[in-house]
């Protein structure tokens, strides 16, 4: 695991990929605390941090495409199944290197508010909150880029679907509005769901009863609570896209509140979509 985080850590350095993520990160940061802090004169970092949290729409994908697309482009992946470490340790190691490459311009970030409190009031309680909570989506939202990155040995696919969903994910909280709330509404947007998650276990797993099952099991549970209270899917697809908002959970700690519930959920986002890296990666091996 150590080689692997060395060895991808020296070509992210060796290429343009960690200045270039760092340099978006600072800049986006940057023109956030010249319009809030100097120009309004606002003490509040953390609306820095909300403002510059879409940048990681188009960064992650950036930084994350080739993590694994190029292992299966250049057949390299081979050599990954031949080491005498786990398949969960090859992505951990990589993963590893991704937050480092991420955590290094935070250093720096971490550095505003205790300027900004040399010439006015900072909260930094708050700030210092708000920090750790876009260090926790931004470690989520790579995790996301990793498992996206290992579907495919095309990195701009790759990085296409990154921003793709990303960019879906951030926008939740807004298209919620305009999607049905009706029971029937809600009803066709699960099925179709279902099949497609369907088609991702098929494609993960090649295995076609297994998909078949799990997607029959599903539908049959969907109609079954629709047939007996079919009030209960009134109104449950928005608030199941608020709830999976990464961006939303983090507009929380920007509004003062270090919400446990949010840790949790980040870490749990993480660890699942690292776990779905993992499972493609062994199938792979396997075929």
């Amino acid at each position: 695991m150590k080689a692997v985080f060395k060895h991808e850590l020296r070509q992210y350095f060796d290429s343009m990929t960690a200045y270039v993520f760092g340099a978006f990160l600072l800049l986006f940061i940057g023109i956030g605390s010249m319009l809030y802090n100097l120009q309004s004169a606002v003490s509040n970092f953390e609306f820095v941090l909300n403002f510059a949290s879409i940048v990681f729409v188009v960064i992650v994908p950036v930084l994350t495409m080739r993590t694994l697309s190029e292992e299966r482009k250049q057949k390299t992946d081979q050599l990954l199944y031949a080491l005498p470490i786990s398949t969960t340790q090859v992505i951990l190691g990589k993963y590893a290197a991704l937050l480092l490459v991420f955590l290094i311009p935070l250093c720096f970030v971490a550095l505003y508010p205790l300027l900004f409190a040399q010439f006015g009031e900072v909260y930094l309680p708050t700030a210092y909150g708000s920090l750790f909570a876009f260090f926790l989506l931004g470690a989520a939202l790579i995790a996301v880029g990793v498992f996206l990155s290992s579907l495919t040995d095309n990195q701009g696919l790759a990085a296409g679907l990154g921003i793709g969903a990303l960019l879906l994910n951030y926008y939740s909280v807004s298209l919620s509005e305009y999607v049905s709330s009706t029971a029937v509404g809600s009803l066709v947007t699960f099925a179709v769901l279902i099949v497609c998650l369907g088609l991702i276990i098929r494609a993960l797993t090649r295995n076609d009863m297994l998909s078949i099952a799990v997607g029959l099991v599903l539908l049959a549970a969907l109609i079954g609570v629709y047939a007996l209270d079919g009030t209960a899917l009134e109104g449950l697809l928005p608030d199941i896209m608020k709830t999976l908002s990464l961006f939303s959970r983090f507009s929380v700690f920007v509004n003062g509140v270090f919400d446990l519930t949010g840790v949790v959920y980040f870490l749990s986002v993480t660890v699942f979509f690292l776990f779905l890296a993992v499972q493609s990666m062994e199938k792979r091996r396997y075929n």
